[in-house]
């Protein structure tokens, strides 16, 4: 079920300034989490949407048509991608799309396991889909695949096959675009997948590098994420950004830190992984992050899944809180629409079973929220 919301006062307290999150295990249980200030920022955020099943990625139209995206971790059937109207969630583009459930169904014309969505510079909306049945599965055959759909026709106009650039632990993440390029993060096999549109060829770069491998723990509201088993939760290449002059590549694993290269090099078909790292320059000491986003003046926002805040890091990397609030439990994939509001999907990510040794204390729903801002879109 899910349920539009009206504005939400969420807070008073200090707007508080930063240089990067804590990555110390507390001994403190996600059931009992530290607590966190509230800023005064946080008085403007309108909780906008609720849903009892997880949410983690949201893309807004230029025209208000707001879309968003269910990971389903653990492969339950239902919707993977949907769209906000009066109220509720229609599978998008239709229920078949949306109708996929285990292993041997057809994968070509189906969302297997979808993991972001964004609107292109192209104005497509752009799916990545994982082709993953579940968390930690290997990809199937004709699962793993950009989509790309007209919303005035709610067509799909473009696929991009990703199979022979996937391997067996790949777990294709997030995309973006620089001219004729896409670039592609791998958090499940630390690496970078780069597409050329107009030749149609694909490589992988900066495979098993340090700068794509989860090197630290992910803490999440002051405890140390954990899979069922016991071992520690890694995501390997996840967030990234290019920068509105299409010189900088930043990325990073989702517990930091973040790192840039120039794209130039990204784009070359000659460069070898060995050379490109030689360019990589370390960026900003971020937390573990959930999500993030950029804006047309080159700041970075980056959510901060410990300290339940968003973070707004300038072109040179000097931090500052935007927003800090108890609610923002684990921000993820935001948005910046073209009103200048910042959405942020809230879905409690760490307190789900896979992050948190089996046992989940989600406490639903999970809402989208969107805060005012004031800043410029950039559709990279």
């Amino acid at each position: 079920m899910l349920s539009f919301r009206a504005a939400l006062p969420v807070g008073l307290a200090l707007l508080a300034a930063c240089t990067g999150g804590s990555n110390t295990e507390k001994a403190v249980g996600v059931a009992n989490p530290p607590a966190v200030p509230t800023s005064e920022s946080a008085k403007q955020l309108v909780s906008v949407a609720t849903s009892d099943t997880i949410w983690n990625g949201v893309a807004v139209a230029d025209d208000d048509r707001v879309f968003v995206l269910f990971p389903h971790n653990e492969g339950s059937p239902g919707t993977r991608i949907g769209e906000l109207k009066e109220g509720k969630v229609i599978p998008y583009p239709n229920r078949a799309w949306n109708a996929w459930k285990k292993e041997g169904d057809p994968a070509k014309q189906a969302f297997v396991r979808t993991n972001s969505l964004r609107f292109g510079p192209d104005g497509l909306l752009w799916i990545v889909d994982t082709g993953t049945p579940k968390s930690d599965a290997p990809p199937i055959t004709d699962g793993p695949k950009l989509l790309a759909f007209d919303i005035a026709k709610n067509q799909l106009v473009k696929t991009i096959a990703l199979d022979k650039l996937v391997k067996r632990k790949s777990f294709v993440d997030d995309l973006r675009f620089h001219g004729d390029m896409i670039y592609v993060t791998d958090a499940g096999a630390p690496g970078l997948i780069i597409l050329n549109q107009k030749t149609g060829q694909g490589r992988r770069l900066l495979d098993d590098d340090s700068t794509t491998t989860a090197r630290r723990p992910m803490i999440g509201e002051g405890k140390k994420m954990l899979k069922p088993d016991g071992s520690d939760v890694k995501l390997h290449a996840d967030q990234m950004e290019v920068s509105p002059d299409g010189k900088y590549y930043y990325f990073q694993t989702a517990a930091g830190p973040m790192y840039r290269v120039e794209t130039k090099y990204l784009d070359d078909p000659a460069i070898t992984s060995a050379d490109l790292a030689k360019r990589v320059t370390y960026f900003f000491n971020s937390p573990t992050c959930g999500g993030t986003t950029i804006d047309a003046a080159g700041n970075l926002y980056v959510a901060d899944a410990n300290e339940k805040r968003v973070l707004k890091v300038t072109p040179t990397g000097q931090a500052s809180t935007l927003v800090q609030s108890p609610d923002l439990i684990w921000v993820d994939a935001m948005w910046i629409d073209h009103a200048g509001n910042l959405w942020m999907p809230v879905p409690q990510m760490n307190r789900t079973a896979g992050f948190q040794k089996g046992t989940e204390t989600v406490a639903f729903p999970v809402h989208l929220y969107k805060l005012p801002i004031g800043a410029q879109p950039f559709r990279d």
